[in-house]
């Protein structure tokens, strides 16, 4: 759930409510195509830096700008199932 407040963006995560103060980016020519100059401090907190990727989603509310990619995460599920599942052989292994 997200809320549109005075003083930036509210969101609610698991019960805890994060103020995130409103920036403004600015778009810039990158020879022939356009770039978005992001703050050190956005970076920081992100804990991103140059050459990292970053995903964009779309939510109802716009778009959202995450380092967090889905498709990792499904695939480092889908290793902890895996694990579970076999956890006996991996002891096993681990001796």
């Amino acid at each position: 759930m997200c809320e549109r407040g005075s003083t930036g963006l509210l969101t609610r995560i698991s019960d805890i409510i994060i103020v995130i103060p409103m920036t403004k980016l600015k778009l810039t020519a990158v020879g022939t195509s356009t770039g978005l100059v992001i703050p050190k401090e956005m970076l920081t907190r992100m804990k991103v830096e140059r050459g990292d990727l970053l995903h964009v989603v779309e939510t109802p509310d716009g778009f959202l700008l995450t380092p967090y990619d889905p498709e990792v995460a499904a695939q480092v599920e889908a290793g902890r199932a895996f694990m579970k599942q076999y956890r006996d052989a991996f002891k096993v292994l681990a001796e």
